[in-house]
């Protein structure tokens, strides 16, 4: 009687991300501004208390591989956060790709922004036959299972939430265009401000006290300020202690 080896994992044997890379110079179509700095601004302020930075995975227009019947099917989030995984592949890479099968930890929420040519797509309102890979909404609600799915117009600044209860997506109703995810201890809002010089609104994170997440910069500009108030509070008490002693008949350089 022949014994038969146990099944190979399939880290041993499917693709990696280094098989799988997301950049290819043949494919078309580069982000324009509002996709380039709108994942920027996420990704600068998304900082879960509950997780170390060490375990916190964020990316934009990155490819996401999630079906190992079909290793060469992606689809490309605009962004997208992982938690509880390393921030390198492995330990030791930067990612050229995000491979599911591989990485065995799927995205927490992914954030999608329409354009009249992505909309159906995004939610899931094209039709596609069995060959054909599935839409977003399919990957992200049937095959990875994502907890949220956010989707944002930037033409009608319109914030969309869904969560996944059970096992389907359900829009939730915000009283304002804001969202708390206990899972991750942030919300994500839209905020109106200023931006890479750019005047309009965003969406960005937010902690339990409902303040905006500081980005580097503005954590930059919020510690020089403070600084400076310092400074000012410093030389006012020194120039009325001064002050009080030439009235005691005292010279402040003397003493």
């Amino acid at each position: 009687m022949y014994q038969t080896d146990p099944p190979r994992p399939a880290k041993e044997f499917l693709p990696t991300m280094y098989d799988l890379p997301s950049e290819d110079p043949e494919e078309p179509g580069l982000p324009d501004e509002f996709h380039v700095f709108q994942p920027q601004l996420l990704r600068e302020t998304f900082n879960p208390p509950n997780y170390a930075a060490a375990e916190i995975f964020v990316a934009s227009d990155l490819n996401l591989y999630y079906d190992v019947r079909h290793p060469l099917w992606y689809k490309r989030p605009d962004w997208f956060a992982v938690v509880g995984t390393s921030r390198l592949y492995e330990g030791r890479d930067l990612r050229l790709s995000y491979v599911n099968w591989q990485e065995g930890v799927t995205p927490f929420v992914v954030v999608e922004l329409l354009s009249p040519g992505t909309e159906k797509e995004d939610l899931g309102q094209t039709l596609r036959s069995i060959e054909q890979p599935p839409t977003k909404w399919q990957v992200y609600e049937q095959i990875l299972r994502v907890p949220y799915y956010i989707v944002f117009d930037r033409y009608t600044d319109t914030l969309r939430a869904f969560e996944l209860q059970a096992d389907r997506y359900h829009e939730l109703t915000l009283a304002a265009p804001r969202l708390w995810m206990s899972g991750l201890a942030l919300g994500l809002g839209v905020w109106q401000g200023t931006y890479q010089g750019v005047e309009r609104l965003w969406l960005r994170w937010y902690d339990a006290a409902e303040n905006w997440i500081l980005t580097p910069t503005e954590r930059e500009q919020t510690e020089l300020q403070q600084e400076r108030q310092r400074t000012a509070q410093e030389r006012q008490r020194s120039e009325r202690l001064a002050a009080r002693l030439r009235s005691l008949g005292i010279d402040p350089e003397q003493v």
